[in-house]
This record gives C-alpha cells, structure tokens and sequence, in this order.
C-alpha cells in the first residue's frame, strides 16, 4: 500500500453519518426489519432480487468455519449448509433476537474488534453492509487478519452511484416510501449509504492481493443492481500498518 493511498484512507475516513430528523428516527428500526424480512409487496420483489448477492456468496462453500459482518435479521444463513462454525458481528440486538437461524450460530460479537486476534475463519463473508460503513477501510483491513491463509472475503452490495441503481430506488421504494410515511426516502438512503460501490471496491483493493467484482443483471456499473466482490490473499502487513496509524490518529 503506498503512503498516498494510506494519507488517502486516513482522511477520508471515519466518515460522518447525516443525522436523521426525529421523524425518520421514529420508524427506522420497523423500516429496517421490514426491508430485511421482505414485507409487502415490493419488498418482496427487491429480495428476490437480492438473493442473487446471497447465492454468489455462498457458492463459494471453502471451508467450514464463517464470520459474517453486518448479519442483521440473519437473512444469509438461509443460503449457507448446515453444519458451519457459524459467527456473526451485529451490534443491534433488536434485529437477529427472535431469528429463527439464531440457533446456528456460535458466537454473537457486537463490533468485529471484540474477536480475538487468535481466530481465524475460512469465509468473511458481508451483505449488503458494506456501503454503510463508516469506518469501511479499518473493518476490511480486520478482515484481513482474521481471514485464514487460503480463505476468502466475500462481499455482496448495491451498487450505489451507479445509474441502474439510483434509477430503481428513486421510482420504486422512494414514491412506495413516501405514499406510506410522507417522508422523502432519499433522506434514509443519504444516512445509509456513505460509501459507493466503487469506494468499496477500492478499499478492498487496498488489502487483498486479488479482487474479482461481478455485477448484475449486466457486467456494467451503470448497468447492474447489485455487485458482488470476492477477494483473497489478504495482505496482512498493510492491514497491521493502517490499522496502527488508524489506532494512533483516533487517540
């Protein structure tokens, strides 16, 4: 990693999530679940469509031991065997407490930092959390680490900032949003969405030493809903190095 690209990182990051107005604050917690579990109609569509990002993650099937990121209501574990040593990382209780799949796994983390540095994990894999981070390089970069030698990073996201992609959400869940609550859906989707595909992607670069992107329905960024991102050969010294200067400039 050259020193540009660290400076690079280092300022660009921890980003500033947009605070949200008391209204949204209200019905965010329903919305998020809602939009995960696939109530209604057009959210039921979206994850049909979103089932492409879980089946690319889980058709790479190396190894038996896997930490998913972000893993919210637990919507992944569907998609994956049984049987896997199975950890997840998700702060909000409320979201995976009454998951039926929550009797697969093993252990429950509220921040990837609480893992002992001692584990290591065949699969990392994350769904459509990426693009919220914001701390996305400091998290990929722990990834690394805790990734065994021959593993893998799999990572499934909207691809945001592409034109497909802004185009959908603003003639499909935005008016569905707003006929249901009065309330603009951009304003979710700016307190959400810190990171751009391409952001994501780049960071990734940073830390793995190879990084396949595909993308859906076609090969194109403008073209596509969703990417999926599979990474190996973790470069451990840098992730050590930016996680150092990472520690040292949040003290």
């Amino acid at each position: 990693m050259s020193t540009a690209s660290m400076e690079n990182l280092l300022k660009e990051y921890p980003r500033v999530r947009p605070t949200l107005p008391p209204a949204y604050q209200a019905l965010y917690v329903e919305h998020y679940i809602a939009n995960r579990e696939g109530t209604g109609t057009l959210t039921s569509a979206k994850l049909r469509l979103e089932a492409w990002m879980h089946r690319q993650i889980a058709a790479c099937n190396l190894g038996q031991s896997v930490l998913e990121i972000g893993a919210g209501t637990l919507n992944h574990l569907p998609f994956e065997p049984p049987g896997l040593v199975y950890d997840i990382v998700e702060p909000f209780r409320e979201l995976w407490e009454t998951s039926s799949n929550r009797t697969r796994l093993r252990t429950i983390y509220k921040d990837i930092e609480d893992i002992p540095s001692e584990s290591v994990y065949d699969r990392i894999v994350s769904v459509a959390v990426l693009e919220h981070l914001t701390s996305l390089p400091a998290i990929v970069a722990c990834a690394g680490l805790l990734l065994a030698p021959r593993g893998a990073f799999l990572a499934g996201i909207p691809t945001e900032g592409g034109a497909l992609w802004g185009t959908a959400w603003r003639l499909t869940t935005g008016p569905a949003f707003r006929l249901k609550t009065g309330l603009e859906y951009g304003v979710i989707m700016r307190h959400e969405h810190v990171n751009t595909a391409d952001e994501i992607v780049g960071a990734v670069q940073v830390f793995f030493g190879r990084v396949t992107v595909r993308r859906f329905p076609f090969g194109l960024k403008h073209l596509s809903f969703y990417s999926s991102i599979q990474a190996s050969e973790p470069r451990t010294e840098t992730c050590r190095d930016f996680l150092r200067r990472w520690s040292t400039r949040a003290s």
